[in-house]
C-alpha cells in the first residue's frame, strides 16, 4: 500500500503529515509528488478537493528544506498564483501546517487589504509568496516585488483565472519569470486557451489527471425541485429545518441574491452568512472561520467567492439558482462528499431555469432525481423541462382563480 512514508519526503515534513492524521496520499499526491521531487514540470488536471494543494505544497517545502538560502529582499524563491483570496489563504495555511518545524517564511499577497504590510514582508525576504493576480501585478509595477529568483512557479486553477478575466495579468507576470525554473499548472478543465498556455509554459511536463467529473458526480446523492421562484426561500427554510444537515453551502447567482437569502433565513431564526466580492476580506474570513468551526451551518456564496472554500464536513450543497455553465454545477456539488463522506446536492429550478437542467444532465450524463415530496412542487414546470416552454397563463394563475376553476368542474 502506498503511504506518505514511501514518498521520500524529509522526516520533519512526514512528522507534520502524521500530526494531521494523514497516512495515505490521494491519487494526485501519489502520482505527482515523486515526479515533482525529481524537479519535473507538471500539468495537473484536478478539481478542488482532490488533494492537489498538498500535492504541490509538500514537494515545494521539501525542496526549500534541502536547499536553504539567505533571503533576498523582494525576491521570493517560490511563487504560487491562485485566482481568489480565500484560496490563497487556504494554500498559505496548508503550507504553514506542513512546514511546521522548518524555518520557512511565507506570505499571502492579495487585494482588498492594505498593501503596506505585504510590502514590508517582501522587503524582509520570503521563501514563498501565495498571490492573486491583481495585487501581484500592482506590486510588480511599483517594483516592490521581483520574480527573478523564482525557482518554482505554481499556476493554480488556471481555468478559473480564465473565467475571471485574469489571463492577461497572468501572462504579464509569466513574462517576468526566469526561464530556468520548475513550473506546475493545475486546472479542473482544459479549454483551448489553457492548453495553449500550458504548451508555452511547461517543459516536457508530466501529465497527471485524476477525479474525472463524472466519477465525482456519482458519489453524491442529487435531486432537483421544480417550483416557482417566489417559493425558493420557503423550501430552503424547510430543508434546513427538517433535514439532517451538518453544514450547507448555498449557491446564488448574484451578490445581491446571496445577501437577500441570508436576510430571509435570519427572519426564520436560521444563522447564516454570505461571502462574495462586495464583502471586505476581514468579513469574508470571519464568515469562513465561523463556517469551518461550526458556529454557523449555512454559508451562502457566489461561484467566484466559493472557489477557495475547502471544508471537508459540508453535508449539503444547495443550488438556490442553477448555474449557466454545467461545469460550474459539477464544481459546486463537488464541495460535498469529501474525505470518504456521503453528500447531498439539491437544486431548485423555476420556470426560467429549465434550459440549464437539460444542459447539466447532458454534461453529467445522468438524469437528476425529481423530488415531488414537498408542498411547493410545480408539475407544470417539471413537465415542461424537455421543451423549455411553460404555459405562462397557467403558471401565473392565482390560487383564487384556480379554486374558482375547480368549482366549475
Amino acid at each position: 500500500m502506498n503511504t506518505f512514508d514511501n514518498l521520500n519526503l524529509e522526516p520533519t515534513i512526514n512528522a507534520a503529515i502524521k500530526l494531521k492524521g494523514y497516512t495515505t496520499p490521494t491519487p494526485i499526491q501519489a502520482q505527482a509528488i515523486p515526479e515533482l521531487l525529481k524537479g519535473k514540470d507538471l500539468l495537473g488536471v484536478a478539481q478542488t478537493g482532490s488533494g492537489k494543494t498538498a500535492a504541490f505544497s509538500l514537494p515545494i517545502i521539501n525542496h526549500l528544506a534541502l536547499n536553504p538560502k539567505k533571503y533576498t529582499p523582494k525576491a521570493p524563491r517560490v511563487l504560487i498564483l491562485t485566482p481568489t483570496r480565500e484560496l490563497a489563504s487556504q494554500i498559505d495555511l496548508n503550507i504553514k501546517t506542513y512546514s511546521e518545524g522548518l524555518d520557512l517564511k511565507t506570505r499571502v499577497i492579495f487585494g482588498g487589504v492594505g498593501a503596506q504590510p505585504q510590502i514590508r514582508a517582501l522587503k524582509s525576504g520570503l521563501d514563498i509568496v501565495v498571490a492573486t493576480p491583481g495585487r501581484l501585478v500592482d506590486l510588480m509595477g511599483s517594483r516592490d516585488i521581483s520574480l527573478e529568483n523564482v525557482e518554482i512557479f505554481v499556476l493554480d486553477e488556471a481555468d478559473r483565472m480564465l473565467d475571471m478575466g485574469f489571463i492577461n495579468d497572468v501572462k504579464k507576470m509569466i513574462a517576468r519569470l526566469p526561464k530556468n525554473k520548475q513550473t506546475l499548472l493545475f486546472s479542473a478543465t482544459m479549454p483551448k486557451d489553457i492548453e495553449a498556455l500550458a504548451k508555452s509554459l511547461l517543459r516536457d511536463p508530466v501529465r497527471v489527471a485524476v477525479t474525472p467529473e463524472s466519477s465525482t458526480v456519482e458519489k453524491i446523492s442529487q435531486r432537483i425541485n421544480y417550483l416557482k421562484k417566489e417559493n425558493k426561500v420557503k423550501l430552503l427554510t424547510k430543508i434546513i429545518q427538517e433535514e439532517d444537515i451538518t453544514s450547507t453551502l448555498v449557491f446564488t447567482r448574484t451578490k445581491h441574491g446571496a445577501d437577500r437569502v441570508v436576510r430571509l433565513l435570519e427572519k426564520s431564526s436560521i444563522k447564516a452568512a454570505a461571502i462574495h466580492g462586495n464583502k471586505s476580506q476581514n468579513n469574508r474570513e470571519r464568515a469562513l472561520t465561523k463556517f469551518r468551526d461550526g458556529d454557523i451551518k449555512i454559508l451562502v456564496a457566489t461561484d467566484i467567492a466559493a472557489r477557495g472554500i475547502d471544508v471537508s464536513h459540508i453535508s449539503h450543497v444547495i443550488n438556490f439558482n442553477l448555474p449557466e455553465d454545467p461545469k460550474s454545477y459539477v464544481h459546486r456539488i463537488g464541495r460535498t462528499a469529501r474525505a470518504g463522506r456521503t453528500g447531498v446536492a439539491i437544486s431548485f429550478c423555476d420556470e426560467q431555469e429549465l434550459s440549464q437542467v437539460r444542459t447539466i444532465e447532458k454534461h453529467i450524463k445522468k438524469k437528476i432525481t425529481v423530488d415531488t415530496d414537498h408542498p411547493y412542487h410545480e408539475e407544470l414546470v417539471a413537465s415542461s423541462k424537455n421543451t423549455g416552454k411553460v404555459p405562462k397563463k397557467k403558471l401565473s394563475m392565482s390560487k383564487k382563480a384556480r379554486r374558482r376553476r375547480s368549482f366549475r368542474g
